[in-house]
């Protein structure tokens, strides 16, 4: 089956906290049992590498249980449920998502701090009619993602009515942007070998372009970070 989305974690993550504390780390491994997640599906990596997908969406889950007064930390790594917590599993819902977190005040409170004014209306809509499956940082990838494609489309649209010169240029900018990392013996080993044709479609090529920076540059570095649990363990 499919990683289960963060929201559809919630229960089950209090559920796992109902009785005592527990730690993390064992969640993660008896909800993926529970979910019957296969072994690839386990261990698919965020593309930071440093952390599984299906970890991540559980710890989304525990963090909005936190917000929301339903659990609370209790360690490094552990939480158990609060009493909002275990009144809510005396008489489970179906689900537990977004929405069902807004009728506790400390979830609204949480929401309400961290978003700017002007913005408010605007996403309280849009969460109130839309179904959000994505963890924020998910959102976050999917929209680096959308900037992307659309970017690829702008560089396409320029580069189609350009001159022969013009793509001559680029060509050569983009492989000196591709080639710039490698050692000299690498470059030697491509200059003996035989030679051969590459054919690269426009979505290919832009997607060069936009890795290596040719045709378009950064505009805004956005840094993500996390709680350092080391720190806290001193």
């Amino acid at each position: 089956m499919a990683i289960p989305d963060f929201q559809s974690l919630m229960l089950p993550v209090l559920r796992e906290s109902a009785s005592d504390e527990v730690k993390i780390g064992d969640v993660i491994d008896r909800l993926a049992d529970k979910f019957s997640l296969s072994e690839e599906e386990r261990s698919l990596l965020l593309p930071s590498g440093r952390q599984t997908t299906f970890a991540n969406r559980v710890h989304w889950a525990k963090s909005y249980l936190g917000k929301a007064g339903l659990i609370e930390l209790t360690g490094r790594g552990s939480y158990r449920a609060t009493e909002s917590g275990r009144k809510v599993l005396e008489m489970p819902p179906v689900r537990i998502d977004i929405k069902y977190l807004e009728r506790f005040p400390e979830f609204n409170h949480f929401r309400q701090a961290t978003r700017p004014e002007q913005e408010r209306p605007q996403r309280e809509a849009t969460t109130a009619s839309a179904g959000i499956t994505l963890t924020p940082d998910e959102t976050m990838r999917a929209a680096q993602q959308q900037l992307e494609s659309e970017l690829g489309r702008d560089l396409l649209e320029r580069i189609l009515p350009a001159p022969p010169a013009f793509f001559e240029r680029l060509v050569i900018r983009l492989l000196t942007a591709t080639t710039s990392s490698f050692t000299e013996s690498a470059r030697e080993t491509a200059r003996t070998m035989s030679k051969r044709i590459v054919l690269i479609d426009g979505d290919e090529l832009t997607r060069l372009m936009i890795r290596h920076g040719v045709g378009c540059r950064v505009e805004e570095t956005l840094y993500v970070k996390k709680i350092d649990e080391e720190f806290f363990d001193e």
